[in-house]
């Protein structure tokens, strides 16, 4: 961080200063003094557009000369302005004077005028606050009035306090409210005015979290502390509002000064580890800047000068939330006996500060340490963002602007070299405040991060880690080079050597085992303590054993080369250590202390910037002895004064730019060029040109940074060059290179000579630089004959390719100027060339099929079929009609496509993958694969397809296709799927057995006997289909020119086949093979067990126990004892008692009943038959009897289950069973009662009149 003053603004007739405040957002400025004092200023920077665009030829941002754009005074008040506050959300001022007179200004065509006006007339207003989104106002008065009101005007409340008041403050979250009374009491009040609190103060009791931080002593005057004062008053009291986002979770934000220099800054209202600090100085201002990372601290101080006067000094330091000094500024007293800084305001951007001293207003520009790092064409860089509590990285490429984001918690440093970025991120802290010099705490084993435990991120371009490492102390300074990471606290160095000059990575080394991983970690990873003098300090992390306690001469700065690592100490020493080896190789010492070091690209020269921003350069070459062995480096006989950045050039080690306050100047051999204005960060210097990014205007707006922040400076050497190869010539331009040789100064010669077309300078030029491809270049364009094609050849070396066409059509040369275009690639240009007579139809095709592919390769898939179409490249055409899914336009390409086409099978591919098997079919039929058109129609489960297919082409492994196939759903247990395969594939053999097995499973399970019947019916039906098909092709056998004999034969032997295969042993076992021998018998079954039970829930029982009787047939399909007991049921209760004791005695006889089951059927029978005979009321026919005793079957009706004796019957022709005609009739039934066929053909109108007959 960098301070310096910038400019001064006198008030007329030297009135003296109250107050100032700045606002925020708009920037006007707004000062009150005596005798009723007030102005409004705003200072507007000339080179920063106000339309948003920016002007990169003048000096932007701090450097730009700011001028007054406002210049109002305000009347209104008579005794002095003691308070000014801006309401920046609603653009209000509001000011108090010392007569107790209060006035709100707002804005009217760009003046100020008076709002409102209120005069208490009892007291002095002593200090007035807004909340931070500008809607109340809290005034307080000298007497203990306070009074709250809003942006409107209207009072909300008021109260009287039994004390005085000094301070008022908000909280940030606008709910509380803090008074600090003339008795240095802070008491918190709701925003009610109901009391809370009253506030520790622990920077009077003198205890905190750690020890109280103290003023550094290395400023050029000398402190008396014995004279200082020890007032302890509270002069003022801020609390960052958390507008801008927070550094750091952890960070402090409320902080209260006292006039004996001592400050407290707590996290909130109470914070027991409070930072405390010491300024040494009488504090008159205390304030936070917009972001709440720095912390100005305004007093004045007593210092004797070396005569021995004393005088008084206005100080303003600058502390982080931590307590650490960051930077002091020195303000100028008009007097001796001024009180010095009475008032202090800061800019919103944070980059400007203004001070009231006496009659003068003094503006201080800011420096800010950001946090980031620029490698390549990235620029990283880190901020906070209000709604967000961790920290916004953004990875920024300049040249195409795209940007990456990460959000990562604990962000500490960001630093770049070479093709990587490092960021260090905390991973965990202490309660209090980060340790500071020697406090570093010894992390303990255990899960979870260790205390004090830091990340090092090793990240690519677009912010991907590469690679982690981890340091177990609290980093100060980092420092990146191409090769390593240097991380120190103020005694310990962490060295990691992340890459090697042979290899990439080192986390990527190749070899595996315990050789390559002892080669990839041992020595990658050193650390070494400050104060070890061997020649060999570095010890591994394995050994390596940190010490405790404070160090007397800590480290202060750290700079590192490709070869080298430079340290600093507080003393003014300076270790010189060689990488990457890391021994010590000298000891350097130099009288200021260090801030900022930088060494030159070979490492001969250390630049050096001390804390007084003083400049000056470390000969590393030329060194002398010392005392006591120390060595002291060669101080140049070069310094210069607010320097506050540095670069070295990459190329030259006697080449570097400086920043001074808002000049940059470069220095070469020393010696000064021109300075131009500028406030950039120094990024590069190579190739004579130095890249300054504009981090305050990135800062301004993160989210939407724009190239034109990034700016290039040449140095004077190259514009001198440039000027002399414009204005004089390549002769005198070529005598300045030489006195002034620099590769890039040779390179622009050669480009010069180039246009120039004179090849001997050129190839001068080339030849100093090396540029071997350069000189053949030159060799091959002098031995071009042609003036013409020699301009037209160095046009297209320039990359002026229309201009190259130009030359080269003006001579008639189409055919060079299509060559020119196709080795550009830019085939649109070769279409236009060779239809205008500068090709063939050939090139003409060949630059269609290009330009397709430049269509496809940016999925522009419809301009690219469109060339393809007219490249007649059919193939790749049909390619991009599927990505845009024009199915109909791929299948007339493909009818298109001469048969055997190989392209044939993967377009076939692309109608397979959507499902469009017709289409997949067509294009392998076409292209000669039959096994793949099956194949579709299988993946498909176009089952039928597939095995017509086969058929029609023989192909004979479709049989174990669908075996497979079927054998994969069964396994699944999808037997009803493997039926419909089957039954697609017209496998009605497989599909009923596979129907039996089923519907025997489920006749099981005795759940549900009507779904068995529907699965015994439909496998019958299958059966049915498979014999119809059979005899048809029996049928078909039969042709005009076979004799009968043949005819007889060739259908038996049709038949036979049949046969064998109905016979053969499907996957369904028994269930399978009685299907197939009778289709029909287990559906009989179970359709008269339903009927019987039907029949008898409808009070049929006689016709219930007939078709009972009629299930005696099947004890191989129904479970025996649920037929004699239904048998046995329905006969009881028809009083058939002889067909009831038969049914008993079958049932007392059945094998396998457990005893108690057996017993309880005969007592049942007992209590029957006991009181009654077993006779039938009346004569049943013997089939009855008959099929109950011995199971034979007799022909039975499907609708009422009564055998037929000698009525008149139909006969269903699917399944082939009897129906009673004057049931039928009686009914009116259309379908079979057993098979649910419809029955055509019945009249039964017909049927009617006969069965009356």
């Amino acid at each position: 961080m960098y301070i310096y003053l910038s400019k001064k603004i006198a008030i007329p007739n030297q009135i003296k200063l109250h107050s100032l405040s700045w606002n925020p957002e708009q920037g006007w400025i707004a000062c009150g003094g005596e005798n009723g004092l007030l102005k409004v200023l705003k200072l507007d920077s000339t080179g920063t557009a106000t339309t948003g665009e920016v002007n990169t030829a003048k000096p932007r941002g701090v450097a730009a000369p700011s001028n007054l754009s406002m210049n109002q005074t305000l009347e209104g008040h008579n005794g002095g302005v003691m308070c000014v506050t801006w309401n920046a959300n609603f653009r209000k001022l509001t000011t108090s004077d010392e007569n107790g007179l209060i006035i709100v200004w707002m804005l009217h065509k760009g003046m100020w005028s008076e709002e409102m006006i209120n005069n208490r007339n009892k007291s002095v207003v002593r200090d007035m606050k807004w909340t931070a989104d500008g809607q109340k106002i809290c005034i307080i008065y000298e007497d203990g009035a306070v009074i709250v009101g809003s942006v409107e005007g209207t009072r909300l409340w008021g109260k009287d306090l039994d004390t005085s008041l000094r301070f008022v403050e908000w909280s940030p979250d606008s709910r509380n409210i803090i008074f600090v009374t003339k008795s240095n009491e802070i008491h918190m009040y709701d925003y009610d005015g109901n009391k809370i609190k009253p506030l520790p103060l622990y920077a009077l009791e003198n205890k905190g979290a750690g020890e109280t931080k103290k003023g550094d002593d290395d400023d050029d005057w000398d402190d008396d502390e014995d004279e200082q004062d020890e007032d302890n008053t509270i002069i003022g009291i801020h609390w960052y509002d958390g507008t801008e986002g927070h550094m750091d979770l952890d960070a402090p934000t409320l902080a209260v000064a006292f006039r004996n220099g001592k400050v407290q800054i707590g996290r909130g209202e109470e914070d027991p580890n409070a930072t405390l600090i010491d300024t040494r100085m009488t504090l008159t201002q205390c304030k936070w800047n917009a972001k709440g990372n720095v912390l100005a601290l305004a007093g004045t101080q007593m210092s004797r000068t070396r005569d021995g006067e004393e005088k008084k000094i206005s100080i303003v330091q600058f502390y982080t939330p931590f307590g650490e000094r960051v930077k002091s500024l020195k303000v100028p007293n008009p007097t001796n006996v001024s009180n010095g800084i009475s008032a202090m305001s800061w800019e919103g951007s944070g980059l400007r500060i203004a001070l009231a001293v006496e009659a003068y207003i003094y503006f201080a520009n800011i420096r800010p340490d950001y946090m980031w790092g620029a490698f390549g064409n990235t620029l990283a860089y880190a901020y906070n963002k209000p709604d967000r509590t961790d920290v916004c990285v953004t990875f920024w490429n300049m040249a195409s602007n795209e940007k990456y984001t990460k959000y990562i918690k604990g962000v500490k440093f960001i630093k770049a070299a070479g093709d990587n970025c490092l960021l260090v991120v905390r991973n965990s802290v202490p309660a209090g405040a980060p340790a500071t010099s020697g406090d570093e705490d010894e992390g303990e084993d255990g899960g979870g991060p260790k205390p004090n435990q830091h990340s090092l991120l090793l990240c690519n371009s677009i912010g991907s880690p590469v690679d982690t490492k981890y340091i177990d102390f609290v980093p100060a300074f980092v420092e990146m080079t191409p090769f390593h990471v240097i991380a120190s606290d103020y005694r310990s160095i962490y060295i990691w050597q992340y890459r090697t000059q042979v290899s990439k990575l080192t986390s990527t080394d190749g070899g595996v085992g315990a050789t390559a991983m002892l080669r990839r970690n041992t020595g990658r990873e050193r650390m070494l303590d400050i104060s070890e003098v061997s020649a060999s300090p570095a010890q591994t992390i394995e050994n390596y054993k940190p010490k405790t306690g404070k160090i007397k001469d800590p480290i202060c700065a750290v700079a590192a080369s490709k070869k080298a690592l430079v340290v600093a100490r507080e003393s003014g020493t300076i270790h010189f250590y060689s990488l990457p080896h890391i021994g010590l190789e000298n000891k350097f010492a130099i009288k200021p202390r260090p801030m900022l070091m930088r060494l030159n690209c070979d490492s001969t020269k250390l630049s050096v910037i001390d804390n007084n921003s003083i400049l000056s350069i470390l000969d590393l070459d030329s060194s002398k002895e010392g005392t006591e062995g120390s060595t002291y480096g060669t101080l140049l006989d070069f310094e210069r004064k607010d320097a506050w950045d540095l670069q070295w050039a990459d190329d030259n080690p006697d080449l570097f730019a400086v920043m001074e306050k808002t000049r940059m100047y470069v220095f070469r051999n020393l010696h000064p060029e021109e300075p131009c204005q500028s406030s950039g960060y120094l990024s590069k210097f190579s190739d004579l040109e130095i890249q300054s990014i504009m981090l305050d205007e990135i800062m301004a707006t993160p989210d939407n940074p724009d190239k034109d922040m990034v700016l290039d400076f040449e140095t004077k050497s190259l514009k001198d060059a440039r000027e002399l190869i414009t204005n004089v010539g390549l002769s005198e331009a070529t005598l300045f290179i030489e006195q002034h040789p620099h590769p890039r100064l040779w390179r622009l010669l050669a480009e010069a000579a180039l246009e120039a077309l004179d090849f001997s300078a050129a190839e001068k030029a080339f030849v100093n630089i090396g540029d071997y491809p350069g000189i053949q270049y030159v060799k091959r364009l002098s031995g071009i004959g042609d003036k013409m094609k020699q301009r037209a050849e160095v046009a297209a070396y320039f990359q002026r390719f229309d201009e190259a066409e130009a030359i080269l059509r003006e001579i008639d040369r189409k055919d060079l100027a299509n060559d020119l275009r196709i080795r550009l690639g830019d085939w649109f240009r070769v279409v236009t060339l060779v239809q205008t007579g500068g090709g063939d139809d050939k090139m003409l095709i060949k630059a269609w099929n290009k330009i397709g592919e430049y269509y496809a390769d940016r999925f522009k898939w419809n301009k690219a079929a469109q060339y393809y179409s007219q490249a007649k490249n059919l193939v790749k055409m049909i390619e991009c009609l599927y990505r845009l899914e024009d199915f109909d336009g791929m299948e007339k390409g493909v009818e298109m496509i001469s048969e055997g086409n190989p392209a044939l099978m993967e377009i076939g591919r692309m109608f397979e993958s959507v499902g469009m098997h017709k289409q997949a079919v067509r294009c392998f039929q076409k292209a000669g694969d039959i096994k793949a058109a099956i194949d579709t129609c299988v993946l498909l489960n176009y089952w039928e397809e597939a095995v017509k297919l086969a058929e029609q082409h023989g192909f004979s492994q479709i049989e174990g296709l669908l075996a497979k196939y079927a054998g994969h759903l069964l396994s699944k247990g999808d037997k009803l799927q493997a039926v419909e395969l089957y039954r697609k594939a017209d496998k009605a053999t497989e599909a009923a057995r596979l129907l039996a097995g089923i519907a025997e499973d489920v006749g099981k399970r005795q759940v549900d006997p009507l779904r068995a019947k529907k699965l015994h019916v439909l496998a019958a039906l299958e059966v049915e289909r498979y014999r119809k098909k059979a005899l048809d092709l029996s049928t078909m056998a039969t042709t005009k020119g076979k004799s009968v004999a043949a005819t007889t034969a060739a259908t038996l032997d049709t038949l036979m086949t049949a046969d064998a295969e109905s016979r053969a042993g499907g996957g369904a076992g028994d269930a399978g093979r009685k299907v197939m021998d009778n289709a029909w018998r287990g559906a009989e079954a179970y359709h008269y067990f339903l009927l019987s039970h039907r029949q008898l829930y409808s009070g049929d029982v006689d016709a219930a126990m007939k078709t009972a009787i009629r299930c005696a047939e099947f004890e191989d399909i129904l479970e025996p004892r649920d037929i004699y007991s239904l048998i046995a049921l329905t006969a009881y209760h028809s009083s058939h008692l002889n067909i009831c004791s038969r049914a008993f005695i079958k049932l007392e006889t059945l094998p396998g009943l457990a005893p108690g089951v057996a017993d309880a059927i005969q007592t049942l029978a007992l209590d029957i038959f006991k009181d009654q005979a077993p006779r039938n009321p009346s004569h049943l026919p013997t089939c009855y009897i008959t099929c109950l005793d011995t199971g034979a079957p007799y022909f039975a009706c499907t609708i009422t289950g009564a055998a037929v004796l000698d009525a008149r019957t139909v006969t269903c022709k699917s399944c082939g069973h009897l129906m009673l005609e004057r049931e039928l009739a009686k009914l009116g039934l259309k379908n079979c009662p057993l098979c649910h066929s419809s029955i055509p053909g019945i009249n039964f109108s017909i049927l009617e009149e006969e069965e009356g007959e």
